[in-house]
């Protein structure tokens, strides 16, 4: 090698990592919220799945019996799925009278927490408005 002779060194400077390192913080901060909320949404819709099958499946109870199941009924001939059944439980209160009535309600528990509960009755009556 000569005395003038430049070596040409390959790779990257510390400042230009740095600047990778900062872009991709900043790509993540607004990537993480957003997916998130569609874990959340995707929960929600995977229980409103599972009440709707409730529903259909305590039309054909009231069908055969003229009453609607109770909860020990329903764990009986109904299981949630399990990505429902551990973001969610679920409860049924029976309303008396001459008409038989229901409420089913989803609660929220985990990370579903934030979403909020789930509510659907005999008329097909569904709370809050604004997660349906």
């Amino acid at each position: 090698m000569q005395k003038n002779q430049v070596v040409k060194q390959h790779g990257f400077t510390l400042i230009e990592l740095m600047i990778v390192v900062a872009i991709v913080g900043i790509l993540a901060a607004v990537a993480f919220p957003a997916y998130t909320d569609y874990v959340i949404r995707a929960n929600r819709s995977a229980a409103q799945a599972a009440m709707m099958d409730i529903v259909n499946r305590q039309q054909q109870f009231l069908l055969i019996n003229r009453t609607y199941a109770d909860q020990a009924t329903l764990n009986a001939i109904y299981t949630l799925p399990q990505d429902v059944a551990t973001k969610y439980d679920s409860a049924i209160a029976l309303g008396g009278g001459p008409v038989p009535f229901y409420t089913l309600t989803f609660t929220a528990k985990g990370s579903q927490l934030v979403d909020g509960n789930l509510t659907i009755n005999s008329t097909g009556v569904k709370t809050p408005i604004e997660k349906w």
